[in-house]
């Protein structure tokens, strides 16, 4: 554990004050190991072009780095060609493009788009401003008291006018793991096509596009231990072939006269302008540093982390735990506290160099069904120990004491 924690500069300086950085904000966004700094480094120093815009020697350099990434992250995922993977700004990109490239040309008034109560912002307010242009219906799939998508409900929410089932892979608040084989078996029996919103999943366990077979599956290379501003979006190719580009400009076109234009081949035709070509290298080398560690040890690590800290903030009195029970979840922990609102929780936190999130984590909805204005949240990853929970669970007796309420 030790060794995975010093690939990471960042958790290896203390906070301004000296006191050592716990950091637990992961789902957020994860720290970068010094692989993938050094690879965002070395192509701004070493060969940094546009891509797939020049002939001399830093453009077919920077084009072979770009497209290697592109195949490693296709391998990681098991999508059948490179071409299926579009390089985005993030999960929330990769979402818009499909609302909006797939969604303005197959969905007529009446049809349907089915979602849940625990989807990130980012996988619900697209398909609502969809539905609203469109004139296609929001169907909602229930969740459970345990915060699981209610499956004994789901033949009575999958209709022959569902055309889209949008779900997220891992909850980022309740950490839930959705069940995404059998939504795919449902839907596919429906007529229905099915997006994955893998922004939380897709870092902690392995993932492959094919079994089940999804249709789009989007996530961000900040929460991979990569760069931000880069993110994927994978998406069956004759789906992909079939839609309309979202962005239009440089490097997507075929050709182009005053009046009309042609599409290029994929993955060009999504990828219009100037990609943020270094960090999609960086992206690539977090997906080595990832698969060289190996997702069953990544599963190790994490497992055990959540189960101690899952146990251990039960034992507080006046703590709530939210979520399903840890079989049915990933490494996060998301709690209220009776006797200490979260902001202040995070706050107090912070003091003791413990780096949680408080907030509605871009889940109103969940947290109104939740019945809770805002939660505390410590998120694992890879480079987290035990030792990384006694500071958390101190830190919450710290926290209390300070604001005791007699």
């Amino acid at each position: 554990m030790e060794t995975l924690g010093n690939d990471f500069p960042i958790l290896n300086r203390p906070l301004a004050d000296g006191t050592p950085l716990v950091y637990l904000d992961s789902a957020s966004s994860a720290q970068k190991p010094r692989v993938v700094i050094d690879a965002l480094s070395e192509c701004y120093e070493s060969y940094y072009a546009n891509a797939h815009r020049g002939v001399y020697q830093f453009g077919v350099q920077i084009d072979e780095a770009l497209e290697g990434s592109r195949e490693r992250i296709a391998r990681m995922i098991g999508a059948e060609r490179p071409e299926e993977v579009i390089f985005t700004s993030g999960t929330t990109m990769s979402i818009n493009l499909v609302a909006q490239a797939w969604g303005r040309s197959q969905l007529s008034p009446g049809d349907e788009i089915l979602v849940n109560e625990m989807e990130h912002h980012a996988n619900l307010v697209p398909w609502q401003q969809l539905a609203s242009q469109s004139g296609a219906v929001l169907r909602h799939i229930p969740l459970t008291d345990d915060g699981r998508l209610d499956l004994e409900q789901l033949s009575e929410c999958l209709t022959s006018r569902t055309r889209l089932v949008a779900v997220t892979g891992m909850s980022n608040v309740l950490g839930t793991l959705n069940p995404i084989g059998r939504l795919v078996e449902a839907a596919r029996e429906a007529g229905a096509l099915v997006l994955v919103d893998g922004a939380q999943s897709v870092p902690h366990a392995v993932v492959d596009v094919l079994n089940p077979q999804v249709d789009f599956l989007a996530f961000s290379g900040h929460k991979l231990y990569g760069p931000s501003g880069i993110g994927v979006l994978y998406g069956r190719r004759e789906l992909l072939e079939a839609m309309d580009p979202f962005l239009c400009g440089g490097n997507m076109i075929s050709e182009v006269g005053l009046t009309e234009s042609s599409w290029a081949e994929l993955p060009a035709k999504f990828e219009a302008g100037t990609l943020p070509v270094a960090q999609a290298i960086a992206l690539g080398a977090a997906v080595d540093y990832v698969l060289g560690i190996g997702f069953d040890e990544i599963g190790r690590i994490e497992g055990a982390l959540l189960s101690e800290a899952q146990q251990r903030l039960a034992e507080i009195p006046d703590l709530v735990v939210h979520g399903p029970a840890i079989e049915h979840k990933g490494a996060i922990v998301s709690f209220s506290d009776e006797r200490v609102h979260p902001h202040d929780m995070a706050e107090l936190l912070n003091r003791k160099g413990v780096a949680v999130r408080a907030g509605h984590h871009c889940t109103m909805p969940l947290h109104a069904r939740l019945g809770v204005v805002a939660t505390t949240r410590a998120s694992f990853a890879l480079y987290n120990d035990s030792s990384d929970i006694d500071v958390l669970v101190d830190g919450i007796q710290y926290a209390r004491k300070t604001l005791r309420r007699d």
